[in-house]
């Protein structure tokens, strides 16, 4: 390719095929189906292989973005996967999951003018295309350290501190509190978005590297973190923020009220969309809202018409521009027919028998932005109205979940019960505890808790290193 024809890339992204949204919004195959061969070297082609590539500053991982669509641009699709594992342990996660948008491909110059590169999907295509063709390479793992770390929680940020304690020779156990490994991979992404087989076969890779996973492990309750440091050199603590969180309205404890955590985990880990093969059903009738505005919510009501909803429904406070999720997934939402109730606040349910009847609600005006820099909600007096539906779900967002933290009398947290932990190193009160992702930050993205996770392991390979 020439220099002329580099400075002159296509101004948008390489369309990416995905189901047509009314055969979608049936079944939980992914939606987006992956580039080709051909639409992978196309989009590679766009990249102006920047001598000081600003999307790397955007990475919380740090992956060589430029090099390695550099080796997609040669067709050297195994060299180019080889380039992104230098830093990143999932990249067949990231490459579906990730907001790009605000992170790498919002530093893209490409994107000054035009669309930016399609860093993610180049990404997802080159793992897809490693798992495909069977080219994954051993992970060379030191000689034994004899250090023995402990890893509470098996999410994005507990695998990745996993990963590179493990290539660090140590040895390293997971405690895991549910039935399979993977946290929010697993029980909270819907298969849609991203496949659990994918998942699955890296915690593989794991076990082959000599990680131990012990599986229905509820740290808290099983041991305490002191007792766990009895036993071994070091701590990570990355257990999320799971728990949820709702509105203190009317009519919360009736039934058809369901939290996203619950909703979610139903249909995920336990099979809910397999039901009568599993038995774990949902109730969620022909109406359903969800009120919230987040990637989760997005999730939620997406899945519910994957369920036999027939009117699916969002209900945010705010208007469509200060809505937190993915352009992406409110995207795909509209296509596959989710309703969208804007400016709406709940203020009570109504139900039944028990059961949900209806929602209450209130209409919103926007007044001055507030910290987060969006515009706040304010009611419209008199502008009550009722909305019939047989189910809710609270997507309202998640909290920590005290039972770690309580186990530990000198792990400091602050005010909303998250770990203190310091950022660059996840070091916490306790000698040889340390912390990162959600139980730290408050509910984020799977990259930033990533991130977390090998600033930690880093730390953790320092601190056994002087001890």
């Amino acid at each position: 390719m020439t220099n002329v024809e580099k400075k002159k890339p296509s101004p948008n992204k390489t369309p990416i095929p995905e189901q047509p949204a009314d055969i979608r919004r049936t079944n939980f195959s992914e939606v987006s189906l992956g580039y080709t061969v051909e639409d992978a070297k196309k989009e590679a082609s766009r990249c102006l292989a920047c001598k000081k590539p600003k999307c790397v500053d955007g990475c919380p991982v740090s992956v060589p973005i430029r090099d390695f669509i550099g080796f997609m641009n040669q067709g050297d699709f195994s060299g180019a996967i080889n380039k992104i594992k230098e830093q990143n342990f999932l990249p067949a996660v990231c490459g579906r999951v990730c907001p790009q948008e605000d992170q790498c491909e919002k530093n893209c110059i490409v994107g000054k003018k035009n669309e930016p590169v399609g860093i993610g999907r180049l990404e997802r295509f080159a793992a897809d295309w490693e798992r495909a063709h069977g080219t994954a390479t051993k992970i060379n793992v030191k000689a034994p350290t004899g250090k023995k770390i402990a890893i509470v929680g098996s999410g994005p940020s507990g695998l990745t501190c996993a990963f590179d304690l493990a290539k660090e020779g140590h040895k390293v156990t997971i405690f895991e509190a549910l039935h399979e490994a993977g946290g929010v991979l697993i029980y909270g992404i819907p298969e849609f978005r991203l496949p659990k087989s994918i998942v699955a076969q890296e915690i593989e890779t794991l076990k082959d590297m000599g990680v131990e996973i012990a599986l229905n492990s509820v740290i808290g309750k099983l041991f305490t973190v002191d007792e766990l440091m009895q036993d071994f050199d070091a701590c990570y603590i990355g257990t999320g923020a799971g728990l949820p969180k709702f509105m203190g309205i009317e009519g919360e404890n009736l039934n058809g009220v369901y939290s996203a955590n619950e909703f979610l985990t139903r249909a995920n880990l336990m099979k809910a969309f397999a039901f009568p093969e599993f038995d774990t059903p949902i109730r969620t009738g022909k109406t359903l809202a969800v009120v919230g505005g987040g990637n989760v919510a997005m999730d939620s009501v997406r899945t519910a018409l994957r369920l036999g909803v027939d009117d699916a429904m969002i209900i945010y406070r705010r208007s469509l521009a200060e809505m937190p999720a993915r352009q992406e997934e409110v995207h795909h939402a509209k296509e596959e027919g989710v309703r969208f109730e804007m400016l709406t606040n709940p203020i009570r349910i109504i139900g039944k028998d028990g059961w949900v009847t209806a929602i209450e609600c209130e209409r919103m005006e926007l007044s001055d932005p507030d910290e987060s820099g969006r515009r706040k909600p304010a009611r419209i007096k008199g502008s009550e109205f009722q909305i019939p539906i047989d189910a809710v779900i609270i997507a309202v967002g998640t909290s920590a979940n005290p039972l770690v933290p309580q186990s530990a009398a000198d792990l400091k947290v602050n005010k909303w019960g998250y770990i203190i932990a310091d950022e660059q190193t996840g070091s916490t009160s306790m000698k040889g505890v340390y912390a990162g992702g959600d139980i730290v930050t408050g509910s984020a993205t799977v990259i930033l808790a990533m991130g977390a996770g090998r600033k930690a392991a880093s730390a953790i390979s320092r601190y056994l290193g002087a001890k």
